[in-house]
């Protein structure tokens, strides 16, 4: 019992210890690591015994053709299933926290988590405008957009209807978001119904095109441009205000305030001066924190779901793995008994069965993350999040996801190659010389 008791402690830490290690190394350390696991290999006399090993069982990979293909084909799944996922994370929160600056801040009534929860009356915008700190155009205004944002239902290309965020403007709003590029059509005209649609709206939704007419709250309105703004409010369509506020019966209330301040370091005194005025009860942050709180939570729960179906999915693959190393190492354990009974020790034969699942792992994980990069990087979707009608992105298959992708397969690998090498290196000699 002790013995046994001893092996499984041994097990687990022999486990445990290398599996961190994989998980946590960065890339040059795992290089590292490689590097001297090889120069060992060729430079003392147990290295090189444990390489003649692994090629032995290298070797006899394309006899076992199939059962071999079970641990690269399941860990390919397993990493290209992780990449896209968290690509998808990734991709989201990036074309959020592209959007908005340092030098912007948004302000809203106190206590909204969003723009659509908030509501600003006339009086409170025109105080907030005159602020010291938010700088003026050449005609001695302030570069302050008053925004109404509201949603409505468009039907979408792929079929079905999903809310599209329609977004009222002031006349500033082009000095305050010097990002937007008109890329078809003209602007719209104060006190019109007129339409901008966003890029990324317009590769979204049906009979949005230049000239068409679009039916919000029950009234046509008219599409006259296509914009480009290169984040979020590529998801959108614009309006001017006063129209949208008319149509939508809002009157001239606003869901908040956007300005431009004189600099970066301009905002905490803005906050202060707001936070001194009884008469405003009001938030304020930087638009590139803004944009950043409404892409935490889904992206964290796009994260969480991504991880728990690795997991799943990697269970899966690693009992795989055990099943084809054990069978493998069952049908060489007359081969492995041999080499014991000739002075190979047991650590060449644990290395040599963990080198080649290994292997099988990182081609697994290579494969997966080159099918994850080649189907979704780039790839465009668009997802309805809690606070933000209809956001397009797209996938983000970074270097650093595949390389995570990749560390998973070597985790996988690890963990599905040990048991078998410690069963094979545990084998009575005389147990296996007996094998047929």
């Amino acid at each position: 019992m002790g013995k046994n008791l001893r092996f499984l402690i041994t097990a687990a830490l022999a486990i445990a210890i290398p599996l961190g290690l994989v998980i946590a190394s960065p890339l040059w350390l795992l290089t590292a690591c490689v590097a001297l696991l090889a120069a060992w290999m060729m430079l003392t006399r147990v290295g090189q015994q444990t390489w003649s090993v692994a090629q032995l069982g290298i070797s006899s990979i394309p006899k076992r053709l199939g059962s071999s293909a079970v641990i690269v084909v399941g860990i390919a799944g397993v990493v290209g299933v992780l990449v896209a996922l968290l690509a998808m994370a990734a991709g989201f929160e990036m074309t959020l926290s592209q959007t908005g600056t340092d030098d912007t801040a948004i302000v809203m009534s106190r206590g909204s988590p969003s723009e659509v929860q908030s509501i600003l009356d006339r009086d409170a915008v025109e105080t907030i405008a005159q602020a010291s700190q938010v700088i003026k155009n050449d005609h001695a205004q302030p570069i302050a957009s008053a925004e109404l944002v509201v949603s409505a239902p468009l039907p979408k290309k792929s079929g079905g209807l999903a809310n599209v965020e329609i977004r009222g403007v002031g006349e500033r709003v082009w000095e305050l978001r010097r990002n937007i590029r008109i890329t078809a059509g003209r602007k719209f005209n104060s006190g019109l119904r007129e339409l901008l649609v966003g890029k990324g709206a317009q590769q979204q939704f049906t009979g949005v095109g230049i000239g068409s007419t679009v039916n919000l709250n029950s009234q046509p309105w008219t599409v006259v441009g296509i914009f480009d703004s290169g984040d979020a409010y590529n998801s959108e369509i614009w309006a001017d205000a006063g129209a949208l506020g008319s149509g939508f019966r809002r009157g001239s209330n606003s869901t908040s305030l956007v300005v431009r301040l004189t600099d970066v370091g301009a905002f905490d005194a803005f906050k202060a001066t707001l936070a001194s005025d009884p008469r405003l009860k009001v938030d304020v942050q930087t638009t590139r924190r803004y944009y950043k709180q409404q892409s935490e939570g889904l992206s964290k729960m796009i994260r969480i779901v991504g991880t728990i179906v690795g997991v799943i999915m990697a269970v899966g693959a690693v009992l795989g793995a055990l099943n084809t190393m054990n069978a493998a190492v069952s049908t060489r354990a007359r081969e492995i008994a041999t080499l014991r009974a000739i002075g190979f020790r047991s650590v060449p034969v644990i290395i040599s069965v963990l080198v080649e699942t290994m292997l099988l792992a990182a081609l697994g994980g290579a494969a997966g993350a080159a099918i994850a990069w080649a189907i979704f990087d780039g790839f465009t979707a668009s997802t309805a999040g809690a606070n933000i009608s209809q956001v397009v992105f797209t996938f983000d298959v970074s270097p650093a996801l595949l390389w995570d992708g990749l560390k998973w397969a070597l985790a996988i690998g690890l963990i599905g190659g040990l048991l078998p090498a410690l069963h094979a290196a545990r084998l009575p000699i005389t147990a296996g010389l007996r094998e047929l």
